[in-house]
């Protein structure tokens, strides 16, 4: 606390403040309940650019800016960045895009800062011929960055909304068993397109990670190299009494030493490249799931307007079945009224006979 104090700010803004999870290495724990001042400070004693956030009285980010360092937006309102000296990955949520993309340069002109400084304190060491195995061995040990993180489900908060559906009144027929059929099929066209993708991005994420730790042998491979190569400097400028053959020596050895770290720089960005690939595959796999979900939700409508469809069809043929026995009934009726009316001719006709004859 007292050492914060004796530096003083350059650039500060508020953020909620995250780490990764330690044991996960993919969900954000939030180490602040609300935003919280987070500032770059100044170290001129020691020459080097810091990252520092106070929640009260305890330190929740002291991280030293390297030249390694890269910050990633990974949202509007999201950034993060991997610290391997203090082995965790922090997080800030902004309140707009426009404070994080003002912390993003703020990030990238300190880390400009930084190199530069590096860059003076290595062309001393040279002048006074007395390089150091360590700094040079930190220019080479560039930090992997951690695993990607789920930051879709844990950077953001999601806007939950519940659809009701409204149910089909049981005098629809079966128009809305008709038209839920053709959503399920439609689903399933999705979800058979997405397990398709799927594979393919899996076939690509194994792929990928085939190449990570190959890419990470190389990485320990060069890092030998060049301890090898800075040992064989030493040796040369104790040994040799010729200043000017070891100097040019050393040139090259530099320039190699140089080459390597470019290349080793080359292959972090495909690691980052490799990374995003892996995240979109997570998400793709994140949407999948949402589409079974959604199949299941449409499969269990149809099977209750099946049942529906088969209370209205039994209703149907009760009715159908009443009708006729009213039409039988009514046809017998009638037979038995033509009878009658028959008879009462007949007696009408006797009647009149008699009428006649009297």
């Amino acid at each position: 606390m007292g050492h914060f104090k004796q530096e003083q700010p350059i650039f500060s803004t508020r953020a909620h403040v995250f780490q990764i999870d330690p044991n996960t290495k993919k969900n954000w724990v939030p180490t602040s309940k609300h935003a919280v001042t987070v500032s770059y400070f100044y170290d001129s004693t020691r020459n080097v650019y810091r990252i520092i956030s106070l929640d009260g009285s305890k330190a929740i980010i002291n991280s030293t800016i390297t030249p390694n360092m890269t910050f990633t937006k990974t949202s509007q309102k999201f950034g993060q960045w991997a610290d391997s000296r203090a082995n965790t990955v922090y997080g800030l949520g902004f309140s707009s895009e426009h404070h994080l993309s003002k912390f993003a340069e703020k990030f990238q002109e300190f880390k400009e800062a930084a190199r530069l400084a590096k860059e003076k304190s290595q062309e001393k060491m040279e002048l006074t011929s007395t390089p150091s195995q360590e700094s040079a061995g930190g220019d080479l040990q560039s930090p992997l960055t951690p695993e990607s993180i789920n930051g879709t489900d844990d950077e953001r908060t999601p806007d939950v909304t519940q659809n009701s559906e409204p149910r089909a009144e049981p005098t629809q027929n079966a128009l809305p068993f008709s038209h839920s059929s053709a959503i399920s099929k439609h689903w399933e066209a999705e979800l058979a397109t997405l397990k398709g993708n799927n594979a393919k991005l899996t076939a690509a994420l194994l792929e990928s990670t085939a190449n990570v730790k190959q890419w990470k042998q190389q990485l320990a491979a060069y890092q030998e190299e060049a301890e090898r190569l800075h040992k064989r400097v030493t040796e040369l400028e104790c040994v040799s009494s010729q200043a000017n053959a070891v100097h040019t020596h050393k040139t090259e050895l530099n320039q190699t030493i140089q080459e390597l770290e470019e290349t080793l720089k080359l292959k972090e960005e495909e690691i980052e490249r490799l990374k995003q690939e892996i995240d979109n595959a997570r998400e793709l796999q994140e949407q999948r799931d949402s589409l079974t979900q959604k199949l299941q939700e449409v499969e269990i409508r149809n099977k209750d307007l099946e049942g529906q469809l088969s209370d209205l069809e039994q209703r149907l043929e009760k009715s159908q079945n009443e009708q006729e026995a009213f039409r039988n009934n009514l046809k017998t009726l009638l037979e038995i009224l033509d009878g009658k009316i028959f008879e009462l001719t007949e007696l009408r006709d006797n009647l009149a006979k008699l009428l006649e004859c009297s």
